[in-house]
């Protein structure tokens, strides 16, 4: 089992890295790493119903797709993340509890009492501490799982803080669960890193043929080319979404306005705008100058800089008129 631990932090390059070594390398794997804050959202997601999109723009929050089903989650240097990518046979290859129990064994040595719950979870005195997901590629199973650490759980909050009736969709939603840090429940204090390396050590003391493994400049090439053809893009970010609508009213100095979307693959293809609001201008102008756009904030706000906006909605300006699209 070739053992991988880097200092890169970038979300999109660590997500890269997962499929570049599913894909193209045949060992077992092993994979310790960070991301810098951000929002990892599954395969199968809508992702803007999964992220207040507010929070994200003031804080430059990246948001990236990731291979595996499951919910949203909030990364921040406080949360590890453990990878396994392996080979096995077909019928075999998803055992949550298997990957995820030498994560058990290294907390339990540490006088933890951790635990697999639910499907996918593992616990500390019932709040959750890290979930886990899984994706497989012909005999190969990626599993993944975040182990929060000394997270900032009020960034997770807020960063994932959405209101649901916006979006109606078929859509995975995420379960938001009582969650809790591991190094609340330490009897001696240690940092993420000197966590990190208990892990790390653990495993290559008890997997057979642990070897350690470092990036060559050649691997990091082609992680870099994934990244910048896939993980970096809105097509796989945010135009991967399914199908939804969504729906949101506003209230501001010059009245009310309602705003009804259907968006495919994750561009407007309908838009439906209603309220008390005053006008100078035909208002279905606006619709059929956002019909097409991605449904994407700083697509839009560039699409309608130019634009007297205060001509179609009396006393409203580009940054209210934003707010109800998203």
């Amino acid at each position: 089992m070739l053992c991988i631990t880097h200092d890169r932090t970038d979300p999109s390059f660590n997500l890269a890295s997962e499929e570049y070594v599913l894909r193209n390398f045949s060992d077992d794997c092993f994979m310790l790493w960070r991301n810098r804050p951000s929002i990892i959202v599954g395969k199968h997601q809508n992702t803007l119903s999964e992220i207040n999109v507010d929070y994200v723009r003031k804080h430059q929050i990246p948001v990236v797709r990731r291979l595996s089903g499951g919910g949203a989650v909030f990364h921040d240097l406080g949360n590890l993340n453990f990878t396994f990518i392996v080979t096995g046979e077909a019928g075999k290859l998803v055992d949550f509890r298997k990957f995820t129990r030498p994560v058990l064994e290294v907390l339990q040595k540490m006088g933890i009492n951790a635990r697999f719950e639910g499907r996918n979870d593992l616990t500390i005195e019932g709040k959750k501490f890290s979930g886990n997901a899984e994706h497989v590629f012909k005999n190969r199973v990626l599993h993944h799982g975040t182990l929060l650490f000394s997270s900032v759980i009020s960034d997770l909050s807020d960063a994932l803080r959405v209101n649901p009736l916006k979006f109606t969709d078929k859509a995975v939603k995420s379960v938001r669960s009582r969650v809790t840090n591991i190094r609340d429940h330490l009897k001696t204090p240690i940092d993420v890193l000197a966590f990190r390396d208990l892990v790390m050590d653990h495993v290559m003391e008890t997997k057979a043929g642990a070897v350690p493994y470092v990036f060559s400049p050649e691997d990091l090439e082609k992680i870099d080319s994934l990244v910048k053809t896939k993980y970096d893009t809105w097509e796989w970010n945010y135009g991967y979404s399914p199908d939804y609508g969504f729906k949101k009213s506003i209230r501001y100095n010059g009245g009310f306005i309602e705003f009804h979307l259907d968006v495919k693959k994750g561009f407007i293809h309908d838009i439906r705008i209603y309220g008390d609001f005053f006008n100078t201008r035909d208002i279905k102008e606006i619709s059929d100058l956002l019909k097409g756009m991605p449904h994407d904030p700083e697509k839009i706000m560039g699409q309608l800089r130019d634009i007297p906006l205060g001509e179609y909605f009396h006393g409203i300006d580009s940054e209210e008129f934003i707010k109800g699209l998203f």
